[in-house]
């Protein structure tokens, strides 16, 4: 068998790009049953919860709950951080290379979750404590880099089952409205719910009850999923690692989408990191009024996700992100106005609607990416667009931590002081909207010249096997 060449599209895909209806008039033959769609999109509860709980609460746990050296356990999740980034499209290339009679995504989530669960466990019952600081700094290096390592392996073939599973337009902003309303019940959960566990019965069973119910979730979005052994790959040799990384990193779509997403990633990360200073130093809130804040921010967003669903099926997902990324932008401008609690909420609660759109549509962006490269390649290759994906947005993740840092003490912010000076305050007000501002402005001109969408995807969604071709609605 000969490796896949890097095809060439056919010339309707080059054509210039007009109507952005012609993009839901192309479907696919296949349509997936409701049921499956909910119990597929139910793993977005489980990923959400058990990744909120251990990025806002595992520093606080081994540091301050622990008393182990900061400075070391510091180490550690810089050297996280570097294995969280390169895993990614590791994992994604050894997924799309994997050939089994089951699939190449649903084995390593069935036969990962519950090794993932137990890692989530592991993370939160040290054998050690302070008074054995060596021990318990390599046991944290150990948990973390096993917990990381099967995070990555199972929630990645879960993602990149969705733009195989789900393949026109409606469906892939139906379901993709689905997960993101799970993920925000998992979000609540995992940073609202610990707190109430940990104190009354211990950090243990915190562990044990978030993987329980993580593991499960994830369990459950199996019986949703499946995967389609006839897309493309059924007599094609896997292609290798230096021709799919050149493949991935040369597509336009891709660059400018991954681009787009990188900002939004980094624009959010920003507002995320900022809020508990700005809630603290700006407004005086206490831990009430600010859980009140979140609420309003996450329960507009879900309630907003089938709103956003239906207007990415009739409009395109183009369309609809360069909507959301200058509505959520623009209404963050209110939190450098705000001067209370009052302002605050609505404000949060206005951002929530930008903010649904700007969650749920990358899903359905990068699944119209991935059809296109099926016809360049010959292959479906999610794993290596998702891991891509994923390093760019760790990527992001790192620059907000020095940039937030940086400009805070730039500005005279005194974590020892209980009132800030005014350059501080300026300083988080701006965090929380100028500067944020500008990355989504940054987010629409990416997707301005984001070139799949209107008659090109169209001509993408014609040429994929198995589709179909009705009328072409215009107007």
């Amino acid at each position: 068998m000969q490796r896949p060449k890097h095809r060439p599209l056919p010339d309707a895909m080059n054509e210039p790009i007009n109507s952005e209806r012609t993009v839901s008039s192309v479907v696919q033959a296949s349509s997936t049953p409701e049921w499956r769609k909910l119990a597929y999109s139910f793993g977005s509860l489980g990923s959400a919860l058990l990744a909120q709980a251990f990025s806002v609460y595992i520093l606080f746990f081994y540091v301050d709950t622990l008393k182990g050296p900061a400075i070391a356990i510091g180490n550690v999740m810089f050297a996280y951080g570097i294995w969280n980034a390169i895993n990614d499209p590791l994992f994604g290339l050894l997924s799309d290379r994997t050939r089994t009679r089951w699939g190449r995504r649903r084995p390593y989530i069935a036969l990962g979750t519950l090794p993932l669960a137990l890692a989530f466990c592991f993370l939160w019952r040290p054998p050690f404590g302070a008074a054995q600081p060596v021990p318990l700094v390599t046991y944290f290096a150990l948990a973390v880099f096993v917990w990381d390592g099967l995070y990555t392996l199972v929630i990645l073939n879960w993602t990149a089952l969705f733009p195989e599973m789900f393949q026109s337009l409606p469906e892939r902003s139906r379901v993709s409205g689905y997960r993101q309303m799970f993920s925000i019940i998992g979000l609540i959960l995992g940073i609202a719910l610990a707190p109430l566990i940990y104190e009354t019965w211990g950090w243990p069973v915190m562990g044990l009850l978030f993987a329980v119910i993580g593991g499960g979730a994830i369990f459950v979005s199996l019986l949703g999923s499946r995967e389609r052994m006839d897309r493309g790959r059924a007599e094609t040799q896997p292609i290798g690692l230096i021709d799919s990384l050149k493949f991935t990193l040369v597509n336009r779509s891709f660059a400018f989408y991954v681009a787009g997403n990188f900002l939004i990633n980094l624009a959010f990360t920003i507002v995320q990191a900022v809020l508990p200073f700005y809630t603290k130093y700006v407004l005086h809130l206490d831990k009430f009024q600010t859980s009140l804040l979140f609420l309003a921010v996450f329960g507009v967003a879900f309630v907003f996700m089938p709103i956003w669903a239906r207007f990415t099926a009739s409009r395109g997902a183009r369309q609809a992100i360069l909507t959301a990324s200058l509505l959520f932008g623009v209404i963050l401008w209110g939190f450098a106005l705000s001067r209370g609690f009052l302002d605050a909420l609505a404000t949060g609660a206005l951002a929530g609607a930008g903010l649904a759109g700007l969650m749920m549509l990358p899903d359905v962006l990068i699944a119209d990416v991935i059809d296109e490269d099926q016809l360049r390649a010959g292959q479906r290759r999610e794993g290596a667009y998702f891991g891509i994906q994923a390093f760019v947005i760790r990527l992001g993740i790192s620059i907000e931590s020095v940039l937030v840092t940086r400009i805070l003490e730039a500005a005279g912010y005194d974590p020892e002081a209980a009132i800030q000076p005014d350059t501080a305050l300026v300083a988080l007000r701006l965090l929380m909207s100028g500067l944020p501002f500008v990355l989504l402005v940054l987010v629409a001109v990416a997707f301005w010249f984001y070139p799949l969408h209107g008659e090109r995807l169209a001509a993408v969604r014609q040429a994929l096997p198995g589709a179909r071709v009705p009328a072409v609605r215009r107007g």
